[in-house]
C-alpha cells in the first residue's frame, strides 16, 4: 500500500510542477504532463513498470472527454456534419493507410504488416488534440471543426480495424506473440458472423435507447436523495457502463461513449453531469499524457535513435501533406487550413492499442512493435510544439498577409468626429451617433468588421486608424472628437499620445481593456477613458442587488454610490499605479490605497439609504429589457 502511495505522490508532484510552467511559458498543459513523464520515467527512473498498466487505466479519460463532446452536439448538429465525418474523413484514413502501407512495404516488411503500419499511423491523437483545441479557444473555428470531425470518423475507424488485423496474421510469428488478457471477457467469441453482428447492433441499440428513456427517471430518483456524492457515482456508472458494454462486443468505449452523450445532449441533467465528469476527464487524461512520457524506452530509443527520428519526421510529414491536399479539395483555407494540417499531423493514442493488439495477433513483430511505438509517442510529443508554431508563426502571418494584402482604402470624406475601430464596442458608439445624425469617419484595419459595419450601412474605411497619414486624410486636424476602440492595447495608446503631441484640441475617448490599460491612456493624454466591461457590470451588479431583495431604487443609489467611490480615489490610485510601472513590483502604496478604497465602499453600501419615495421608485425594473 505504501508504494501505491508514493508512485501516486510522484504522479501529482511531476503534474503541479511542469504544468503550471509549461502554461507559464505558453507551452500548453499537454506539453507539461508529456515532460513530467519523462523526468519522472526514463531521466529519473522514479517509475517503470506500472506505467503500462496506468496507462491502460488513464485511456478511460478519452471516454470520458468523447461522452463529454457527445452531449456538445445535437443528432442534427451530427447529420450536418456528415460530408466532413464520412468524406474528408474517409478520405483522410484511406490515403494515409495506403501512403503508410507504401512506405512500410517499400522498406521490406510483408505486406500484411504494411498494410498494419499505414492503419497505426493513419490514426491521431483524439486526446492530444481535442484539448488543446479546447485549451486555445479553436474548437469553433472552421479549421477546430473539421478536425473534429476528422478524429471522430476516426475513432468510428478502429472498429473494423480491430477486426481486420487477425485476418492479417502472419504463420512465422506465431510462436512468438504475446498472449491476450482480454479475451475471456467478450460476449461474441465464437460467435458466427451474423449473430455477433445482431449483439453488436443489440448493444449499440442499447445505448442509444437506454440513454433516453432510462436516463432521465434514473436521474430524477438519485437527484430526490439530495446527495450529490451519489450524482456523480451515478455519472461515472453511466459512463464505465457504457464502456464495459462496448468492451463485451469487441467495439470502442470511446465510440460508445460518444453516442451516449449525443443521445443526452438534450437532457435536463446535461450540465450537472457535465460538472461532474469534467474533473475525472481532466485528471485522467493528465495521467495518460504522463504515462506516454514515462513509456519512452531510452534504450531502444538510443540504440535507435536514427531510425525513430526519422521514421518519426517521415510519418509528420506524409500526414501533413495528406492533409494539406485535403484542406485545399474540400475548402479549408488559409490559416484553418493550417490548423486542420498541423493538428492531424501526428500519430494517436490508439496506435499503442492497435500495436498491442497486432503484436498479440502475431502481425507485427515484437521488436518492430518497440520501434513503432517509440514513433508514436515522439509524434505525439511533437504535437504541442506544432501548435505553437500555429499560434505564433501561421496565424499571425496569415493576419498581416490578410490585411496587408490590400492597400488602405482612399479616404475621401472628414467629419467632426473620427471612430478609430469598429468592433463589438466601437459599433454601439458608431450606432449611437449615427441615429443622432452626427457625421463620423470609421477606420478599422481588420477587414472583417470593416465589412459587417458596411452591412448595416455604416461608411467605414480599411486602414491603420494609428498611422498618422490616414488619421490626417480623415480630417483629425479639424476634428473635435476621437473615439480610440480599436482591438490592440499598444497601439491604443501609441495613437493616443501622437494625437495629443500633435493634436493637442482634439477630445479624445478611449475604451480601456482594464484598470492598468486605463491608467496607460489617461498618461498618454487621453482625455476620458472608459473600461468597457464597468458600466455593464455596475448594471448587473444593480439587478443582483434587487434579485436579493433591495428595492430598486436603493439598488440605484447603491450604484451611483459605487461609481462616486471610485471617483474620490482615482487620481490616488493612478498616482501609485505609476510606481508599479517605473519597475516596483509590489507598491505597498498602491495596496493601502486599494484597501482604502474597499473600506470606503463597504462603509457607505451600509449606511441608511433613504426610503424611496413613490414619485422616486424608478420606470425600470430587473425584468424590463434595455
Amino acid at each position: 500500500m505504501t508504494t501505491y502511495f508514493i508512485q501516486a505522490f510522484i504522479y501529482l508532484l511531476a503534474a503541479v510542477i511542469t504544468v503550471p510552467l509549461a502554461k507559464r511559458f505558453g507551452l500548453g498543459s499537454v506539453l507539461g504532463y508529456l515532460v513530467a513523464g519523462v523526468v519522472i520515467g526514463p531521466v529519473m527512473g522514479l517509475v517503470g513498470q506500472e506505467t503500462s498498466t496506468i496507462q491502460h487505466f488513464a485511456e478511460f479519460g478519452v471516454v470520458m472527454m468523447l461522452f463529454l463532446i457527445g452531449m456538445e452536439i445535437d443528432p442534427k448538429a451530427l447529420w450536418a456534419m456528415r460530408v466532413r465525418l464520412l468524406g474528408l474523413g474517409g478520405l483522410q484514413v484511406t490515403l494515409t493507410t495506403a501512403a503508410g502501407m507504401a512506405v512500410a512495404w517499400w522498406l521490406g516488411l510483408q505486406w500484411q504488416t504494411a498494410l498494419t503500419v499505414g492503419l497505426i499511423f493513419a490514426l491521431s491523437s483524439t486526446a492530444i488534440v481535442l484539448q488543446t483545441l479546447d485549451e486555445k479557444g479553436l474548437s469553433k473555428t472552421e479549421g477546430g471543426r473539421n478536425t473534429f470531425a476528422v478524429l471522430l470518423f476516426q475513432d468510428i475507424a478502429v472498429i473494423p480495424m480491430l477486426a481486420l488485423i487477425p485476418l492479417l496474421a502472419l504463420p512465422g510469428l506465431k510462436g512468438s506473440s504475446m498472449p491476450s488478457d482480454d479475451l475471456g471477457l467478450s460476449l461474441v467469441v465464437g460467435l458466427p458472423g451474423w449473430a455477433h453482428a445482431l449483439v453488436v447492433v443489440g448493444a449499440i441499440a442499447a445505448v442509444i435507447v437506454g440513454g433516453y428513456y432510462l436516463s432521465r427517471p434514473l436521474f430524477r430518483y438519485v437527484v430526490k436523495s439530495g446527495l450529490r456524492e451519489v450524482f456523480t457515482a451515478t455519472a461515472l456508472m453511466l459512463v464505465i457502463g457504457i464502456a464495459a458494454l462496448m468492451s463485451l462486443v469487441n467495439l470502442s468505449p470511446a465510440l460508445g461513449a460518444f453516442l451516449a452523450g449525443v443521445v443526452l445532449a438534450n437532457s435536463e441533467f446535461r450540465h450537472e453531469l457535465e460538472a461532474n465528469i469534467e474533473p475525472f476527464k481532466g485528471l485522467l487524461l493528465g495521467l495518460f499524457f504522463i504515462t506516454v512520457g514515462a513509456g519512452i524506452n531510452f534504450e531502444v530509443l538510443v540504440a535507435e535513435w536514427g531510425t525513430v527520428v526519422s521514421l518519426g519526421v517521415a510519418v509528420m510529414a506524409v500526414k501533413a501533406l495528406i492533409l494539406l491536399v485535403l484542406a485545399q479539395v474540400f475548402g479549408i483555407r488559409s490559416s484553418n487550413g493550417w490548423l486542420f494540417t498541423l493538428g492531424l499531423a501526428q500519430a494517436g493514442e490508439f496506435g499503442f492499442v492497435l500495436l498491442t493488439y497486432s503484436v498479440q495477433n502475431s502481425v507485427i513483430p515484437p521488436e518492430i512493435s518497440q520501434i513503432l511505438s517509440l514513433v508514436v509517442a515522439l509524434s505525439m510529443f511533437l504535437t504541442p510544439l506544432l501548435f505553437i508554431v500555429y499560434d505564433r508563426i501561421v496565424l499571425p502571418r496569415y493576419r498581416r498577409s490578410r490585411n496587408d494584402e490590400r492597400e488602405a482604402d482612399t479616404i475621401d470624406e472628414q467629419a467632426s468626429v473620427i471612430v478609430a475601430g469598429v468592433g463589438r464596442f466601437g459599433q454601439i458608439v458608431c450606432r449611437l451617433l449615427r441615429a443622432n445624425s452626427i457625421p463620423i469617419v470609421v477606420l478599422d484595419h481588420e477587414l472583417e468588421q470593416i465589412e459587417n459595419v458596411r452591412r448595416i450601412n455604416i461608411k467605414s474605411f480599411f486602414g491603420d486608424a494609428s498611422r498618422p497619414d490616414l488619421l490626417e486624410k480623415a480630417g483629425i486636424e479639424q476634428a473635435r472628437l476621437l473615439i480610440v476602440a480599436i482591438d490592440d492595447r499598444d497601439r491604443a495608446v501609441a495613437m493616443v499620445k501622437h494625437v495629443k503631441k500633435f493634436f493637442p484640441a482634439v477630445w479624445v475617448l478611449a475604451r480601456a481593456f482594464d484598470r492598468g490599460h486605463g491608467y496607460q491612456l489617461l498618461e498618454a493624454g487621453a482625455d476620458d477613458v472608459m473600461s468597457e466591461t464597468y458600466h455593464s457590470a455596475l448594471e448587473l451588479g444593480g439587478h443582483a442587488l434587487t434579485a436579493m431583495g433591495v428595492h430598486p431604487m436603493q439598488a440605484k443609489q447603491m450604484t451611483w454610490a459605487f461609481v462616486e467611490n471610485e471617483r474620490a480615489h482615482d487620481a490616488q490610485l493612478f498616482e501609485a499605479w505609476k510606481e508599479i510601472e517605473e519597475g516596483i513590483n509590489f507598491s505597498p502604496r498602491y495596496g493601502e490605497l486599494f484597501m482604502k478604497l474597499e473600506e470606503a465602499l463597504s462603509t457607505s453600501m451600509q449606511r441608511d439609504w433613504d426610503a424611496p419615495k413613490p414619485e422616486d421608485v424608478p420606470l425600470w425594473t430587473p425584468s424590463d429589457k434595455d
